[in-house]
């Protein structure tokens, strides 16, 4: 460690900011989970029908969002896009990064639990009178979200730890930005990444906690 000291107080002076940057962080993670979420359902639709129309961009976009880099994504949003004069400011380009990749992953979550479903349930639906969307709306969907609860909070731990890629593309108001600025001007590194990686951690803890929690609450019989 050579002739490091550590100096705790500081980066505990900076907490507050930090934590304004773990707000910022949250609300990028669960725009991005609502967006992926409400494209992913259309995605695995798509994916699960039986016209190539539907199911080819479903699949392409599937591909490209699970074997490419988050990084590469974000930096497509942000520095791609302008190629073709369409420029996105950091934390618009980081949002549509993760939530593509958020779309991505979750439609083969979504694919997996309508395919755990049986098709006699929207035939019955079918009988007692209702139309094919009511029925996908009221029978299948509850039962496919019911499926896929837990690995969709997975997702959202990932889509947490993710808005960190920000720094890349000059985010500078979530956590990662944050931490990043106050080193800049410290270069205590150590001590304020560390307190960082702390709330990343706490965060996501609580996350998963919250979901097991709900999940319990919601699916008990």
């Amino acid at each position: 460690m050579g002739n490091y000291t550590f100096q705790w107080r500081q980066a505990l002076r900076a907490l507050p900011d930090m934590l304004d940057g773990a707000l910022v962080t949250m609300q990028i993670a669960i725009l991005s989970m609502l967006i992926g979420i409400t494209i992913a359902v259309f995605l695995a639709v798509a994916r699960n029908s039986k016209s190539r129309w539907l199911r080819a961009p479903a699949t392409a976009w599937v591909e490209l969002a699970r074997n490419t880099p988050a990084l590469f994504q974000i930096y497509m949003a942000h520095f791609g896009l302008g190629s073709f004069g369409i420029y996105l400011s950091p934390y618009v380009a980081l949002l549509a990064g993760i939530a593509f990749n958020n779309a991505g992953y979750l439609c083969e979550t979504f694919r997996g639990s309508l395919r755990a479903i049986p098709d006699t349930q929207i035939r019955a639906g079918r009988s007692l009178g209702m139309s094919a969307p009511k029925a996908f709306r009221l029978i299948v969907m509850p039962q496919m979200f019911r499926i896929a609860f837990l690995p969709t909070m997975n997702q959202m731990v990932w889509a947490i730890l993710m808005t960190s890629l920000g720094v890349t593309v000059g985010m500078s108001t979530d956590l990662t930005g944050v931490t990043q600025d106050l080193n800049a001007r410290s270069f205590r590194t150590f001590e304020f990444f560390a307190l960082a990686a702390v709330i990343y951690y706490l965060i996501t803890k609580a996350v998963m906690l919250a979901a097991r929690l709900l999940a319990w609450r919601l699916f008990r019989y």
